[in-house]
């Protein structure tokens, strides 16, 4: 069964840096697109950072230039490192798998999500 574990959420202030971490130790993960989705209270869940198999990335306007997507195949590890945070990243963060399958189907699967806190 795939599991997604995310880590490095908490509370930070306005200006501040934090890296979120998903790992994935039991999928293929070489062959994973990996996105980071968050969801404010009261709002929908949308699309944060994306990384395709291959290392291409996009990003949600808001965010480009201060965070960015990454993933270590190796240690099968997809993270998201947040510079320059403001109080409107507050958010719960979800770490999100498309994992192939047989037949080069895709598969979502979808963290636990974590509290990122930014305070003015």
């Amino acid at each position: 069964q795939v599991r997604l574990v995310e880590s490095g959420g908490g509370n930070v202030q306005a200006g501040e840096s934090m890296r979120l971490s998903c790992a994935a130790p039991n999928t293929p993960f070489r062959d994973n697109h990996m996105g980071w989705y968050r969801q404010a209270p009261g709002q929908q869940r949308d699309l944060v950072a994306h990384i395709t198999s291959d290392g291409t990335t996009t990003y949600t306007d808001s965010v480009k230039g201060r965070f960015t997507i990454s993933r270590d195949n190796a240690k099968r590890t997809a993270y998201l490192q947040m510079n320059s945070l403001k109080p409107e990243d507050t958010a719960v963060y979800y770490c999100h798998a498309e994992v192939l399958m047989p037949f080069d189907k895709r598969r979502n699967y979808w963290g636990q999500g974590t509290q990122v806190t930014v305070s003015s």
